[in-house]
């Protein structure tokens, strides 16, 4: 069970970090925090490990955290910023694959050490790049949407938690499926990529669910550099 707790471990960590940087930094702050995040995702999901009988791999906490940072957004401070926080973590990915790809062009010294683990973690197959690229621009931009259109239809502060979880989930599975589709159909036999598809996708889904009490205390939070501002409507 050591994974396990150090999971839910990491997992309470990460939102409360998030909380940090929305209280002391205001929207800047989950800005920065989504663009770090996406980065430390696409560096974590190199690394595979068992969790709850599963075979996963790592990230879905910390992209799990950019759609919460994304939702708060959304929830303050209004849709088009929303989408501005989703192209600010699109270009902070394209920029992290197309840097990295250069690095390891450059051949290394005889007695360098970190070109064969540089290798191993941005040497990303074409298809791997694609399909993380794909799945987070059209996922992120479906989640600003609907949870937009969740918000029109409830606006009230009970039903933040439907807005929070429910608009991640669906555009949890939209990104699980194209993800798992473009870089793993036709590599692995159909069965198992269904495994794939759905162990990544509930492991995302426990973690939507799991951000709705922090959404809660989002809400509550007046960052120290807004004066108390106002929710956009």
């Amino acid at each position: 069970m050591f994974n396990e707790m150090l999971w839910i471990g990491f997992a309470i960590i990460s939102f409360i970090i998030v909380l940090f940087f929305y209280k002391r930094f205001g929207k800047t702050g989950l800005f920065v925090w989504i663009g770090f995040a996406t980065v430390a995702a696409n560096i974590e999901v190199a690394k595979t490990v068992e969790l709850f009988g599963l075979t996963s791999t790592l990230g879905n906490i910390m992209y799990g955290s950019v759609f919460f940072a994304t939702d708060v957004i959304n929830e303050r401070y209004g849709k088009d910023e929303a989408k501005k926080a989703v192209s600010l973590g699109f270009a902070v990915l394209v920029s992290l694959t197309a840097v990295m790809q250069g690095a390891l062009l450059f051949k290394p010294h005889p007695e360098d050490i970190a070109q064969p683990a540089l290798e191993t973690i941005f040497g990303f197959l074409p298809r791997v790049a694609l399909g993380s690229l794909l799945a987070y621009i059209i996922s992120q931009t479906l989640d600003v949407y609907v949870y937009s259109w969740i918000r029109r239809l409830f606006p009230s502060d009970r039903a933040l938690w439907l807005r929070n979880s429910g608009s991640t989930a669906v555009s949890q599975l939209l990104d699980t499926f194209i993800f798992t589709s473009v870089a793993f159909i036709g590599k692995y036999p159909f069965d198992v990529w269904v495994q794939i598809f759905i162990t990544t996708y509930v492991l995302k889904f426990v973690v939507a669910l799991f951000a709705a009490p922090y959404a809660y205390a989002a809400k509550r939070i007046s960052p120290m550099d807004e004066g108390g501002e106002k929710d956009a409507g």
